[in-house]
């Protein structure tokens, strides 16, 4: 049957001003990180997008090695775009980036030009679009000039391929750095995206002001630390569970303590009225300088119970007090090494 979207989608729909732009998202955006590659199964992908913009999510976030297998999530997406999306482009942001490995070789990864647009030519030729909402440079790559990546970015935009410029996981000072070139050149830096959770929260030292100082918005991924955050670990590690295989999340990251600090942060959700998901991405939106919490949902079923994270964003301050003593760096920060120009 062909996909007739919820004519209510908007009703109730929440949005958030990114930065000083013109641009606003909604508070939870959907990403393509994980569940989307060629070994999952495409209808469950296809359910989950279109709920997700049945329920006023507008924003879906991609990258070029976005999969697995790389490419592929960005294929799929293209694929859901033209069998349901297409009388909807102009509803839709759809972002993409460019800088961890793609292809073998010295030209397949990294911020240089060559690199970087190449990259966008092949995600719009996956995606069937003619431009990206916002691409990104997805990493910092200090052997690379700054000038050189930001200039990437720049002539994407002129060049029409991309309406606006974001990075992830840059320190402060190279934030400032980029926007600083961005701006000399007329185009400003829109977005910044950096891990963010209640076991991670690198940002709330210096980034999150910095960034409201520049103007420029503010999209935390991983609000919910790969799944520690949810109820899937409190008694043990499930078998179809990401700590199970291979990949990002390490096995490191089911310490003790971090498990006590899950289960201590589950109880004061549940005094809450939520899940402890939906706590996390409410927690995580507590800061008005957080436009959105980009998530991940392995099925319609995930999908709902974060997106019913709005329903109640508010904290006590007793609540955000007793969630303190929990909420600690759970070592968890693998883009840190990265971020810092650690080889």
């Amino acid at each position: 049957m062909s996909y007739v979207p919820n004519e209510k989608r908007y009703d109730g729909a929440q949005f958030r001003r990114c930065g000083r732009s013109g641009i606003v998202l909604p508070p939870v955006s959907l990403g393509l990180w994980q569940n989307f590659g060629g070994v999952d199964v495409f209808e469950t992908g296809r359910a989950v997008v279109r709920r997700a913009f049945d329920r006023g999510v507008t924003h879906f976030d991609l990258a070029n090695n976005y999969g697995p297998p790389y490419g592929s999530a960005e294929q799929n997406f293209g694929e859901i775009l033209r069998k349901d999306f297409r009388d909807h482009r102009n509803e839709l942001l759809i972002s993409s980036k460019a800088g961890w490995d793609m292809w073998p070789g010295p030209y397949g990864l990294g911020g240089s030009r060559k690199y970087m647009l190449a990259s966008l030519d092949e995600s719009l030729q996956r995606m069937g679009l003619e431009y990206v909402d916002i691409f990104y440079s997805h990493r910092p790559t200090l052997d690379v000039p700054l000038e050189e990546t930001m200039g990437a970015l720049t002539q994407a935009v002129r060049q029409g391929k991309a309406l606006y410029v974001g990075i992830s996981s840059y320190s402060p000072e190279r934030t400032r750095q980029a926007a600083k070139i961005l701006q000399s050149e007329g185009i400003p830096l829109l977005i910044h995206q950096p891990s963010y959770s209640m076991l991670n929260r690198w940002v709330e030292k210096e980034l999150l002001a910095t960034l409201e100082e520049l103007g420029v918005g503010c999209i935390g991924f991983s609000p919910l630390a790969q799944g520690l955050l949810t109820n899937k670990y409190l008694k043990g590690v499930p078998e179809s569970s990401r700590a199970k295989g291979e990949g990002s999340f390490l096995k490191d990251f089911l310490s003790e303590e971090n498990l006590n600090r899950v289960r201590a942060l589950n109880e004061i959700a549940r005094g809450r009225g939520q899940t402890l998901a939906q706590m996390a991405i409410a927690w995580v939106l507590r800061d008005r300088r957080v436009t959105s919490a980009l998530i991940g949902a392995r099925n319609v079923e995930q999908l709902d119970d974060s997106l019913d994270a709005v329903k109640k964003l508010h904290f006590t301050a007793a609540e955000l007090k007793e969630i303190d003593r929990y909420a600690q760096d759970g070592e968890i920060d693998i883009w840190k090494d990265a971020r810092e120009g650690v080889a």
